[in-house]
């Protein structure tokens, strides 16, 4: 799992002898026990980059719009695998982008990068907004994987958050991606905490997971700089551990296994609850 340092938290972390070699604590008692692994860029094993830190989309719960981030340089980019290679934890590379002036200019970013990061030899995943017909150049450009991201599946919701772009859009890149990659290679992030239903959850799963693609439940961290632009709630622990043994169902269903994944988030695990990985 991946936890933020908060100085006032009422957690600490402190070294134990035996098994593992961090402990966490809260009041004096022990919680849990594992290992501290290095994250080199972004997470540990993989040099997951955000190419544009930038977009012109508007979805109300983002503050990458607000935010107007960097845009990495090729050399930028691969320096930063160079990095991970010479650390000795290179296991994959994970490209994503939001979108600094066109949907189709991040698609070329991508593709103009994937030739000089072939040579490292390992998975290579990529996120990014799809436009039609770039999962096929991704796929003989050397990616191995994709995520192209619902949002929701909440139409509604979808409309009031993310009005800028098309749901069905969306649903028929990935669907031309299971066409191109197979199933369990094709990923999509879902947040929960927008005010969707339970039963809507499980429809979208459902409806994803039909389709060849391995949903993401996402938990909404709320950013100050969204405040009052839409409805957004963390959910509780008991609710995200009932929605992933919900989709885990599903995905057994349709023969999907996040285990499988050798990219990107289902792979790190450390953001999300992954079936058959994490229960």
């Amino acid at each position: 799992m991946r936890l933020s340092i908060n100085k006032d938290s009422a957690l600490s972390i402190l070294k134990v002898e035996g098994e593992g070699n961090v402990g966490v604590f809260y009041q004096g008692k022990e919680l849990v026990r594992g290992k501290l692994e290095r994250a080199p860029a972004h997470c540990p094993d993989q040099a997951f980059i955000t190419l544009c830190e930038r977009c012109v989309f508007d979805c109300k719960y983002c503050p990458v719009p607000k935010l107007q981030g960097h845009v990495k340089s090729e050399e930028e980019v691969l320096s930063i695998v160079e990095e991970v290679l010479q650390a000795g934890n290179l296991r994959a590379i994970s490209l994503t982008s939001g979108v600094e002036t066109s949907i189709e200019g991040e698609v070329e970013r991508v593709l103009k990068l994937l030739p000089a990061l072939k040579k490292y030899d390992v998975p290579i995943g990529v996120s990014v907004y799809p436009t039609e017909g770039c999962s096929r150049k991704f796929y003989e450009a050397g990616a191995s994987e994709v995520k192209y991201n619902v949002e929701t599946m909440d139409r509604k919701i979808f409309k009031k958050v993310c009005g800028d772009l098309s749901l069905d859009y969306i649903l028929d890149r990935l669907r031309e991606a299971v066409d191109v990659f197979g199933k369990n290679r094709v990923f999509s992030n879902f947040i929960i905490g927008l005010g969707e239903s339970d039963d809507s959850v499980r429809d979208g799963v459902e409806a994803l997971a039909q389709m060849g693609v391995t949903p993401i439940l996402r938990p909404i961290n709320p950013h100050p700089l969204r405040a009052g632009d839409c409805f957004m709630e963390r959910p509780s622990s008991e609710r995200l551990l009932k929605l992933a043994k919900l989709e885990a169902e599903i995905l057994k269903k349709y023969g999907l296994d996040p285990g499988l994944a050798k990219t990107m988030c289902l792979k790190c695990t450390g953001c999300d609850l992954v079936p058959f990985i994490d229960f």
